[in-house]
């Protein structure tokens, strides 16, 4: 008998977008249904999943499935109401991230609806599983806080659900490091592969290449990370600077672009030294995963999820103070100019709990132990 399995992603974002797809693609015997709304205008988007699905969904919401996978932006506690054939499902709640340490500046962050909201749908769940320890840990110290500042003191198996829970991240595409191009060893290609938007740390970005430009390096920086309608003003003094130290070193102007196309976006990465990332706000790192599959050496900050699979040899301190941390990765990627410069490889990364046979495992003894239910 076929399996049948409902996703809903409520915000599909592309770590989500890819989640789902790569799942179908572990188990393609499997027989997948799946609803997703678009990444934008986020606090409703939150809220109103529920309203929109079981309003105009009802027919789909309601056939017959043995699982159900939803994502932690589902408003998953409303949608029962509205569609209660789904209190039956077995259950499942994906955390790709959580609010409650997004970086302060959005006013999403003043709003206890994308606090609510995961916490109810984990709640409802018969498994609650996140994509990093760091996200899990986070997740729960936040709801813990929020918890006790409530007026009512809630029964304990509210924290004893939310504990119960593991971690099992987005599997990783098969990237073959084999078809890695090489470039010239008189200069550092580095990709900044992330969303163009302040929590990946555009500020940090900028100081970086103000620092690079100041000691005019032979480094080719990429920016090719997805774009918004909105972006930091930070990518046009960026812009500029990048142009400016194109015509200082006689270097070929790096990509500054969302590539769409993903064998051109791969085609690049094959052909960088090294992946940066600046992020304040990262739960898996999947831009650096694949940057580091595709033969880039990563440099990521010392937090966050990072050291959970990257050594140290590929995190940089940081202070919080933007001039002394851009120094601090200038000098490394000086370093690692000067390794090339006289033939010594650059530091490479093993990911092999993220590749596709480890993940596939661990996703097909969940899905085992709640069909067995």
């Amino acid at each position: 008998m076929t399996v049948r399995i409902l996703v809903l992603s409520a915000y599909d974002a592309t770590s989500h977008r890819l989640w789902r797809e790569r799942l179908q693609g572990l188990f393609p015997d499997y027989a997948w249904t799946c609803l997703s709304l678009p990444p934008r205008h986020f606090n409703w988007r939150l809220r109103g999943n529920s309203l929109l699905w079981g309003f105009a969904e009802g027919e789909i919401l309601q056939a017959e499935y043995d699982l159900l996978l939803a994502t932690s932006m589902v408003d998953l506690s409303s949608l029962r109401g509205f569609i209660p054939k789904l209190a039956r499902l077995p259950t499942i709640v994906y955390f790709h991230e959580n609010q409650f340490v997004y970086p302060a500046g959005r006013q999403r962050s003043d709003n206890v609806e994308p606090l609510l909201v995961p916490l109810y749908a984990a709640l409802c769940a018969d498994r609650i599983v996140f994509n990093s320890a760091f996200n899990r840990a986070t997740f729960l110290d936040g709801a813990e806080k929020l918890l006790q500042r409530l007026p009512d003191t809630l029964p304990t198996e509210v924290r004893q659900r939310l504990r119960a829970s593991s971690v099992i991240p987005v599997p990783l595409p098969a990237l073959a490091r084999s078809s890695r191009r090489e470039t010239s060893a008189d200069r550092l290609e580095v990709v900044w592969n992330h969303r163009w938007e302040y929590d990946k740390g555009t500020d940090l970005l900028l100081a970086l290449v103000q620092e690079i430009h100041s000691r005019s390096l032979p480094i080719r920086l990429h920016v090719v990370g997805e774009q918004f309608r909105e972006r930091p003003v930070a990518f046009t003094t960026i812009d500029t600077l990048l142009n400016e130290l194109a015509t200082t070193t006689g270097l070929p102007r790096g990509h500054f672009a969302h590539i769409e196309a993903a064998e051109q976006y791969y085609d690049l990465l094959r052909t960088c030294d090294v992946v940066l990332s600046t992020a304040r706000h990262d739960f898996q790192g999947l831009a650096i995963q694949e940057a580091v599959l595709s033969g880039c050496a990563p440099l990521a900050p010392d937090a966050l999820v990072y050291p959970e699979y990257l050594a140290p040899a590929h995190r940089y301190p940081v202070t919080g103070n933007l001039k002394v941390d851009a120094t601090t990765i200038a000098d490394r990627l000086t370093e690692w100019l000067d390794w090339r410069r006289g033939g010594r490889p650059l530091p490479q990364q093993a990911l092999d709990a993220f590749e596709l046979a480890n993940v596939r495992a661990r996703y097909a003894q969940l899905f085992e132990d709640l069909l067995r239910a």
